[in-house]
């Protein structure tokens, strides 16, 4: 099945006056194209069905974040040749499990393309009387920004690594327009290019109609009826939309585009008058009962998924037997891998990892998504966060001490001590550390590896120590379904 030649039904939802029933998805109301799109309600119902099923497990809901991602960065020890992620761990991408997964991967992504297409084009056809303002510019702003998102993380997965002499391979098929008609793959620069574009006419659409910009994140429900612009946090928002534009001019090695976006982007949302994502309360990161464990003040964009604990009960819970569950050891309470990662016995973020006893074995783990009921982000899964801004901006920064000091915002917003890099080398091995302690649970470390071909990565088949990245391992070959049906 080619990804390129497929519409798939719009997913119809309802946004419900419950904050903790947000989202109600109800698979049985599909409707037709032409009926979906005959009053406003139909248009933001076609919106909120790309954001619901972007919690697919195939992709935020698991594969993309907490799971296959973070398996492919290494986080776990994995050293046996038994466990259900063991192909994963050692890049074995022709193993029928392995195929199968990135498959799935690449058209679900692909059907959310193709929706955000439709939708986009509707909205062209829509007069001022069917879709006015605000919501013109905010439905068609966030479905072009998530197709942005959707091919960059494709190109991320799928494409070559981004060097000069790499960005004439070829990369992905760049999908921007509905039908059946197959669109070429891309040359890797070409491809990047066109998600800039997209970010660029999303973020024109949003800089004047978001409400994120006057109002905040809103994360409450609307006093007077309709939720429909508010929980920002949900949606790809203005800012969220910035950060994106940040994450891809890195990407593309741009660094100082990165620089002025990510830093104009701070300015305003750290404005004291604004404090649009403000930093995780002490007492929220460590309440005994129901902490904060994603920190979700800070979360930019995040998909909300009401079954968020069948993510943990698959990867992490104490339930699991040996050979299928995430591990930072041998299955046992043993902290050394926990050790080498975290360098600060204070470190709000070293609360994810907790001793669980499952019938007579008490096992160490990753806490990150337990399921606690009335706990703030409770269905929250981040994919942007405020602070990847400062850790770019720090990257980005043509001065040591200024990246030095976006470094350590981060590190004492976690109550962790303040760090002073010799020099930039210094502060680059300080950022990563930094970055893989930041985004445990989200799956951006795999993509910060290999945007920086790093060659030495930790070892999964040992609980401390690094070992050998061939490069090769980065590039997910492009799946069968979709190479078998091309001519190219």
């Amino acid at each position: 099945m080619n990804a390129m030649k497929i519409f798939f039904p719009l997913i119809v939802c309802c946004m419900l006056a419950s904050c903790s029933k947000w989202i109600d998805v109800k698979p049985a109301d599909r409707l037709s194209e032409e009926m979906l799109f005959q009053d406003r309600e139909g248009y933001l119902k076609a919106l909120n069905g790309v954001y619901v099923e972007m919690a697919n497990a195939s992709l935020y809901g698991q594969d993309m974040t907490a799971g296959v991602l973070d398996v492919l960065a290494h986080y776990y020890y994995l050293p046996s040749s038994l466990h259900r992620f063991y192909y994963y761990t050692n890049f074995v991408y022709t193993q029928e499990d392995v195929k199968t997964t990135f498959d799935d991967t690449w058209k679900k992504a692909y059907q959310l393309i193709a929706n955000c297409n439709v939708l986009i084009e509707e909205c062209d056809k829509a007069s001022a009387g069917l879709l006015p303002e605000p919501y013109f510019s905010i439905v068609k702003g966030e479905a072009l920004a998530l197709r942005a998102m959707l091919h960059l993380d494709m190109l991320r997965l799928f494409g070559p690594l981004w060097t000069d002499e790499n960005k004439s391979l070829p990369s992905i098929p760049y999908v921007s327009k509905s039908g059946f008609e197959v669109s070429p793959i891309l040359p890797n620069s070409e491809a990047v290019e066109h998600v800039i574009s997209d970010l660029e006419a999303a973020l024109a659409l949003l800089e004047n109609t978001d409400p994120v910009r006057t109002e905040g994140v809103r994360n409450a429900d609307n006093p007077t009826g309709s939720n429909d612009l508010y929980y920002r946090q949900y949606r790809l928002n203005y800012y969220a939309v910035k950060a994106l534009m940040a994450r891809t001019y890195l990407w593309k090695n741009d660094k100082q585009a990165a620089f002025s976006t990510a830093s104009e982007l701070l300015q305003e949302v750290q404005d004291p008058a604004r404090n649009t994502f403000p930093y995780v309360a002490p007492l929220s990161a460590t309440h005994a009962e129901t902490p904060d464990r994603v920190f979700s003040p800070e979360v930019m964009f995040a998909v909300y998924n009401i079954n968020r604990v069948n993510m943990f009960n698959a990867l992490f819970s104490a339930a699991l037997k040996p050979d299928g569950r995430l591990s930072f050891n041998s299955v046992d309470v043993g902290k050394a891998r926990v050790d080498e990662l975290y360098d600060e016995a204070n470190d709000y973020r070293l609360r994810i990892w907790q001793e669980v006893t499952s019938g007579t074995t008490t096992l160490l783990t990753n806490l990150k998504y337990q399921d606690i009921t009335n706990a703030p982000g409770r269905y929250m899964i981040p994919l942007i966060r405020l602070s990847e801004v400062l850790l770019i901006a720090a990257e980005c920064s043509p001065d040591l001490n200024e990246g030095t000091r976006y470094l350590n915002e981060v590190r004492t917003s976690r109550a962790a001590v303040s760090l002073y890099p010799a020099d930039e080398t210094a502060l680059k091995a300080a950022i990563t550390r930094e970055f893989r302690k930041e985004t445990i649970g989200e799956g951006q470390a795999f993509f910060y590896f290999k945007r920086n071909a790093m060659q030495v990565v930790p070892n999964s088949g040992a609980l401390t120590g690094t070992q050998t990245m061939e490069l090769n391992n980065y590039v997910i070959p492009l799946p069968d379904s979709e190479t078998s049906q091309r001519n190219d």
